[in-house]
């Protein structure tokens, strides 16, 4: 089954009804909070996941070679925040296009990656991506992959809600990413206006 984060400050009744996203897209201090400020969502957690280590700590998956990347599994309410949303969220936060890490953090276990938990997540994440690809948006592959979510390990406490803890850290992190990604955008749109002028 796949593994679900601790929904808090929710009645039992209302946890029957949440439901749980996880993505993979480089190093997770980067993913929370443009998760965490959405409405619907209940709580973002940082971990690791994809791999075959157990209960692995955050310099074993820094060496990459526990097969785990980097993730947040995400509990939300659907009747607020639909999935789709969240995938949307994901592509924009993401180089889908990158198979060897993402922006600045590099290696195996930084990769993109959506972990669907059911079949509807799945149907939806291959229509998302399927979409992504015709719309030409990049010009290189899309090869972000779309599998099934296993165990899900939270983070260490150190890196839970990062970006409350060092704001500073993580703001710098964000402009260094959105950087990358606006001058993917400009090399993108030359390459395009220069095949229109020939």
């Amino acid at each position: 089954a796949a593994p679900v984060a601790t929904a808090t400050k929710v009645t039992a009744e209302h946890a029957e009804h949440l439901q749980t996203a996880i993505f993979a897209g480089g190093c997770f201090w980067c993913l929370v909070e443009p998760f965490d400020t959405q409405p619907g969502i209940i709580s973002v957690t940082s971990g690791y996941t994809g791999g075959t280590t157990v209960n692995p700590t955050y310099d074993q998956v820094l060496v990459g070679n526990t097969g785990h990347v980097e993730a947040v599994a995400i509990v939300y309410d659907p009747a607020v925040k639909s999935y789709q949303d969240l995938v949307a969220t994901f592509w924009q936060l993401t180089d889908p296009t990158d198979a060897d890490g993402q922006f600045l953090d590099r290696g195996p276990q930084y990769q993109s990656v959506i972990f669907y938990t059911n079949d509807t997540q799945h149907a939806i994440a291959e229509d998302s991506k399927q979409a992504l690809i015709d719309s030409n948006q990049y010009d290189k592959p899309i090869v972000t992959k779309v599998l099934a979510a296993t165990t899900f390990y939270p983070a260490e406490n150190f890196h839970q809600d990062f970006y409350k803890k060092f704001p500073k850290r993580v703001k710098a992190m964000d402009r260094a990413r959105h950087q990358l990604q606006q001058m993917q955008r400009i090399r993108v749109a030359g390459k395009r206006l220069l095949k229109l002028r020939k």
